[in-house]
């Protein structure tokens, strides 16, 4: 059974803007292997911080192993515009694929 994904004010939250830049740090400089990838829908409905809420975002939850074995579990979230752009990029990736 998997675990459930954090509540995204307990996950570790990260602002990026382009979603590979960490999937490629964490994947391909480090020689890391992916071990899960988690996704779930949420809205933001209350902050001390933030004006604007009542927005949809995807929270992603990768877990990554190192040469050692040692897991580690990174947290980010997305806009939807950035969420589509992902999944963009994967659908190019898997059209790569299927030619090789």
């Amino acid at each position: 059974m998997k675990a459930p994904l954090p509540h995204p004010a307990l996950a570790q939250r990260m602002q990026i803007k382009d979603c590979w830049a960490l999937i490629r740090r964490l994947l391909f400089e480090a020689r890391n292997t992916l071990v899960d990838f988690q996704w779930k829908l949420g809205m933001a409905v209350s902050s001390d911080t933030c004006r604007s809420l009542k927005y949809p975002y995807v929270a992603v939850m990768l877990k990554v192993a190192d040469h050692s074995g040692q897991v580690k579990t990174k947290c980010f979230e997305m806009t939807i515009p950035q969420f589509q752009n992902f999944y963009r990029q994967f659908k190019e990736i898997a059209a790569v694929i299927e030619t090789v």
